[in-house]
């Protein structure tokens, strides 16, 4: 017997599989990490959101109450309608200027940079796949009233001579209700402006280059070559992005948690649907709201998502 043959195992007629199982077999670990940590707890958080639930006293402690949750949570819950304005006014303030300058600076970048392009696109990227907590410790600090870069670049501006009555002359405390949705906003565009950008210039590579040669040949600015042939063949592009745009934007937490300590700030100006219902489970305890607010986002996410289907989604 060759070694190679010693070395077999043989396992008993009832253990074995047929062979029509083997690959069912092997694509299993998948589908069990899937079960047990993305489809059973989405399971969960709907049979949660139909009762009250005390975490702390175990499964036993669970009360049906139906749909008084999302009652609840509708019409007696004033945090989550001022979180909600505060969602949309970031989403409005922080993701619609990031697509109004990726656009033009993608096709910028197309056009200008030849050699040194990939360089200067990951230096645009570089914000998105930098840390969060990193990110927003930066500009906490950046953003202080007394010693902040910000606050001393303003001072800086106000001693123009020309341009000085434009910048304030006092610091900006940031922390203020009304300055603290602009710095999240602030914020947000800085970090994901370079991902948008990535997006919208991978897309412009793609056109065929002849559509570009016979503009040029007949005489079209670059303006016009950007607003009459590039923008309208990059609208599968934008959909796209402006569709992940709206589902971050509504799901926004990182930020705003750590650029005001966890709070909202003052007022609760920078607290999002997203850090309320942390606040309602983690905090106030109450898990059954906080389930039946997770499934009033999703569908928010799914009614703004379809509206821009409706938009952008549709090809003439």
């Amino acid at each position: 017997m060759s070694p190679r043959t010693s070395l077999r195992i043989s396992w008993p007629a009832r253990l074995r599989l047929p062979r029509r199982w083997m690959p069912y077999l092997f694509i299993s670990p998948f589908f069990i990490l899937f079960a047990g940590f993305g489809l059973f707890p989405l399971l969960f958080s709907i049979v949660l959101s139909l009762h009250s639930w005390d975490a702390a006293a175990g499964l036993g402690a669970m009360q049906w109450v139906g749909l008084e949750n999302y009652v609840y949570a509708l019409t007696r819950d004033d945090g989550l309608r001022a979180s909600l304005f505060n969602t949309l006014w970031l989403a409005l303030a922080g993701c619609v200027p990031q697509h109004l300058v990726a656009l033009p600076l993608a096709y910028y970048l197309h056009t200008a940079f030849r050699r040194w392009r990939n360089g200067v696109v990951g230096l645009y990227f570089l914000p998105f796949i930098t840390s969060t907590v990193a990110v927003s410790l930066v500009f906490s600090a950046l953003f202080s009233k007394d010693f902040g870069a910000i606050n001393a670049a303003l001072r800086a501006l106000h001693e123009l001579p020309l341009l000085g009555a434009l910048f304030p002359a006092s610091p900006i405390d940031w922390d203020q209700a009304e300055n603290t949705r602009w710095m999240i906003a602030i914020v947000v565009f800085w970090r994901y402006v370079g991902w948008n950008t990535v997006l919208y210039l991978s897309a412009i590579q793609t056109l065929p280059r002849d559509l570009f040669e016979a503009a040029r040949v007949d005489g079209v600015s670059e303006r016009q070559t950007f607003l009459h042939i590039v923008l309208p063949q990059l609208r599968p592009m934008v959909f796209f992005a402006v569709t992940l745009a709206i589902i971050g934007s509504l799901q926004l937490f990182e930020e705003p948690f750590i650029l005001t300590s966890g709070t909202g700030g003052s007022g609760q100006a920078g607290k999002t649907v997203a850090m309320h219902l942390y606040t309602v489970a983690f905090t106030d305890g109450d898990f059954g709201t906080a389930s039946a607010i997770a499934w009033l986002l999703f569908l928010l996410i799914a009614a703004a998502t379809w509206l821009n289907n409706r938009l952008l989604g549709r090809q003439r």
